[in-house]
């Protein structure tokens, strides 16, 4: 519950952006809906007060537990497509605000480019990981024949 000093205190780009990674996580496990996660995500980006954060994750847990990124490791694709949908939501959010506003400018690209280099980087760790240790790693003791 935010503090009464919360209430009129302006709400930054992080901790918005913080908002929305635990709606992000939330919708990946199943607590929200595609339709939840695009109405909050909205209301989180818009919100202009940390009073205005508060309520949008009031009924989520706080932080996401750090097993998850194991969770996703032994079924990568399912994981992976509910990145995916986290992803084309919020993007299709920012184009129509774009569209809305009437800017010239076509700025979503850049969480689009950015968000999406992620999903890629994640895309290819995880064909990476069935194969065992990165090269060069390993540590064994004892001489080479």
């Amino acid at each position: 519950m935010p503090s009464p000093s919360d209430h009129a205190t302006r709400a930054s780009d992080a901790e918005r952006e913080r908002v929305v990674e635990l709606l992000r996580v939330a919708s990946t496990e199943g607590r929200l809906s595609v339709d939840e996660l695009e109405e909050r995500t909205a209301d989180a980006l818009a919100a202009r007060t940390r009073a205005e954060l508060a309520p949008l994750t009031r009924d989520l847990p706080g932080e996401p537990a750090r097993s998850r990124p194991r969770r996703s490791a032994t079924r990568p694709g399912r994981a992976l497509g509910h990145e995916i949908a986290a992803y084309l939501a919020v993007n299709l959010i920012l184009v129509l605000v774009w569209a809305a506003t009437g800017a010239d400018y076509f700025w979503p690209m850049w969480p689009m480019l950015g968000w999406g280099l992620g999903i890629a980087k994640h895309a290819r760790q995880g064909d990476r990981r069935p194969h065992g240790p990165a090269r060069g790693l390993h540590t064994g003791s004892g001489g080479s024949s």
